[in-house]
């Protein structure tokens, strides 16, 4: 079953990083969205979350706020 996945980052974030290369490891197709240049996204991502943290990854209709592997894997069902 394939999942939609976002995540909305900026470049200097350590922890966008982290999850990118989670995605990488695991093959797992994402759209990435640079909040620090985009500000449409940006708004969009303030908009769904009520913060201007980063990352915040959506997988379907599942939000995370910040890079947590362990909810990443039970989201995209990765043992």
């Amino acid at each position: 079953m394939s999942k939609t996945v976002t995540i909305y980052s900026t470049p200097v974030c350590h922890f966008c990083h982290k999850a990118k290369e989670f995605f990488k490891e695991n093959n797992i197709a994402y759209t990435e969205h640079d909040v620090a240049s985009d500000a449409d996204k940006r708004t969009e991502m303030i908009d769904m979350t009520g913060q201007m943290g980063v990352p915040v990854i959506q997988v379907d209709e599942d939000v995370i706020i910040g890079y947590d592997e362990d909810k990443l894997k039970e989201l995209l069902e990765i043992k």
